[in-house]
């Protein structure tokens, strides 16, 4: 195959958003402008069906709303999943124009009364993450003459091997401590609520299917115990998720097959106290990273003490992600082409520089592309997840950029902030 930039040959199996990038670029951007995101449901809807046949049939589908929270993406994506998962109620509102409250769970710290009496008053499930919160969730049901769902979320006592942002075996913002679940779960049924169950999430990001699986088993098994200390069976054990994507070359695609046939295994053997529990399994960046591109023209191609730079008229203002300035600890490119020349020979090695009086907007350092000319496009890959919501959109006052799901209708960029 010939160069197309840093693409890792993992992604470039996944054909459909080479195509999008690559002879459609230019009308895309003549149609929409530029920047611009361009998602693909097709791909999504391809993910989904192969998580369904990898998984056992027990284990639900949810999709966390946080990882592209564009309204239209929302809209292709729930009719293909069982519930939706958000973390404000701005995301709340996005889930209920597209799903039943009683398929939409909401977990996050710091969820201030009206949040919780949204979803309260809605009838969505709250995953509390502290004893207050739910001791002010039972107060607000009791003064609305509703009984709240509440699950807990659970600051487990293990973590995600590999994972690349980590949420469980330490002091934690997130969830409640595990060892202090079943008195708090206790407390939730004295007070009347609806008990929903548990939510325990270890990790993310993690390409490791053999970790994954070990996590999974060790979470199944932390559900049991504190079902058990409790003396109340979870009606749902939300697994989290933490699928992670190839963002960079080298990384292995994640083995789904092989986690769902350990899953299988697991269930067939659980403890008796989750016999009559469904299970959920919650998924973003693994559903939509890879349904989405980054579209960006070069304004200026200049040279610097032997170095080439090709200075876009994006940046990390709209994909941070991509700048290495979202969590990436060691900083490593994302896949990306010149969106006209896929199939044409690297020419030249190249820094893409964004916009913004900063160096640390540089979507890709020092990347081999074939040679590339003031007004082509630019492609930047896995796009789909933590992009322009992600981002510090306002920075410098530069315009927003317009999003677009294939198949349907432009959708004009947000109004300034």
């Amino acid at each position: 195959m010939k160069p197309m930039g840093p693409i890792p040959p993992e992604f470039a199996a996944q054909a459909g958003m080479l195509t999008i990038a690559g002879t459609r670029a230019d009308d895309w951007l003549a149609a929409h402008g530029s920047p611009l995101f361009v998602y693909d449901p097709a791909i999504v809807a391809a993910r989904v069906a192969r998580f369904r046949a990898a998984m056992p049939a027990a284990v639900d589908l949810h999709y966390a709303v946080k990882a592209n929270p564009f309204p239209p993406m929302i809209a292709a994506v729930a009719p293909l999943v069982d519930g939706l998962d958000v973390a404000s109620a701005g995301e709340l509102a996005k889930a209920l124009a597209v799903k039943p409250a009683a398929a939409i769970s909401f977990a996050g710290p710091g969820k201030r009364d009206a949040e919780l009496a949204a979803a309260i008053t809605a009838g969505a499930t709250l995953n509390v993450e502290s004893e207050g919160e739910a001791r002010r969730a039972i107060a607000i049901g009791e003064q609305a003459g509703i009984a709240p769902r509440l699950a807990v979320r659970v600051n487990p006592d293990l973590e995600l091997r590999g994972s690349g942002m980590k949420m469980g075996g330490r002091a934690s913002p997130f969830g409640v401590d595990a060892e202090r679940v079943p008195a708090l779960v206790k407390a939730i049924v004295a007070g009347g609520a609806d008990w929903r169950g548990f939510h325990i999430f270890a990790g993310s990001q993690a390409l490791d299917a053999g970790a994954l699986a070990e996590t999974q088993a060790a979470t199944l098994a932390l559900a049991a115990r504190l079902a058990e200390d409790s003396g109340h069976a979870p009606p749902l054990v939300n697994l989290g998720g933490g699928f992670g994507v190839p963002y960079f070359s080298g990384d292995t695609a994640v083995d789904v097959e092989r986690i769902g046939a350990a899953l299988a295994e697991r269930l067939a053997v659980r403890a008796d106290v989750l016999a009559g529990s469904a299970f959920a399994i919650e998924l973003g960046r693994w559903l939509v990273a890879e349904a989405g591109v980054y579209l960006t023209r070069v304004v200026d191609r200049k040279e610097s003490r032997g170095e080439t730079f090709l200075v876009v008229d994006g940046g990390l203002h709209h994909q941070l992600a991509a700048s290495g300035n979202f969590g990436t600890v060691v900083r490593r490119n994302y896949p990306l082409a010149v969106a006209g020349r896929m199939g044409a020979d690297a020419a030249e090695e190249v820094s893409v520089v964004g916009c913004l009086c900063t160096p640390l907007d540089r979507l890709g350092d020092k990347v081999m592309l074939p040679r590339a000319q003031e007004g082509e496009p630019i492609a930047v890959f896995l796009a789909g997840a933590y992009g322009l919501s992600a981002s510090p959109a306002g920075f410098l006052g530069h315009p927003a950029p317009a999003e677009v799901v294939a198949g349907q209708g432009r959708t004009p960029p947000p109004e300034p902030r």
